[in-house]
C-alpha cells in the first residue's frame, strides 16, 4: 500500500462530517419539517440535502483519488467543493427555516462554486 498523503486525513475526515451532516439534515428535513413548512419548501430542502450529500461524496472521492489526480486539482477541488456546499446547500436550508427570500440569491453563487469545483478536476 502506498503511504497516505499527510493531507488526507483531513480532506476525508471533513467529507465524513459533511456526509453524516447531509444524512442528518435529510432526515431533520423529511421528518421533522414535514408539518412545520410548505411541501414547496419541503423540496427546497431536498435540493439541499441532495447537492450537500453529493458533493461530500465528491469531497471523499477527491480524498481517496489523490495519486489520479493533479496537485492544482487537490490544491483547488476540496476548498471549492466545501464552499459551494456551505453557499448551496447552506443558503437553501437557511431559506426554508427562515423564509427569507433574499437568501436565494447566494445559491447560484454556491452552484457556480460547486461546478468549478469539478472543473478544478480537469485540470
Amino acid at each position: 500500500f502506498k503511504r497516505l498523503p499527510k493531507d488526507m486525513p483531513t480532506t476525508a475526515q471533513l467529507a465524513a462530517v459533511s456526509g453524516a451532516m447531509a444524512i442528518g439534515l435529510g432526515a431533520f428535513g423529511a421528518h421533522g419539517l414535514k408539518t412545520k413548512v410548505d411541501p414547496a419548501m419541503i423540496k427546497v430542502w431536498e435540493t439541499a440535502s441532495h447537492y450537500h450529500l453529493v458533493h461530500s461524496v465528491a469531497l471523499l472521492a477527491v480524498s481517496v483519488g489523490q495519486g489520479h489526480l493533479s496537485k492544482r486539482s487537490l490544491k483547488l477541488a476540496p476548498p471549492l467543493f466545501t464552499a459551494g456546499m456551505v453557499l448551496f446547500s447552506g443558503s437553501l436550508y437557511l431559506l426554508v427555516l427562515t423564509n427569507k427570500k433574499a437568501l436565494g440569491a447566494i445559491t447560484p453563487i454556491g452552484g457556480l462554486t460547486l461546478i468549478a469545483g469539478w472543473l478544478s478536476l480537469a485540470l
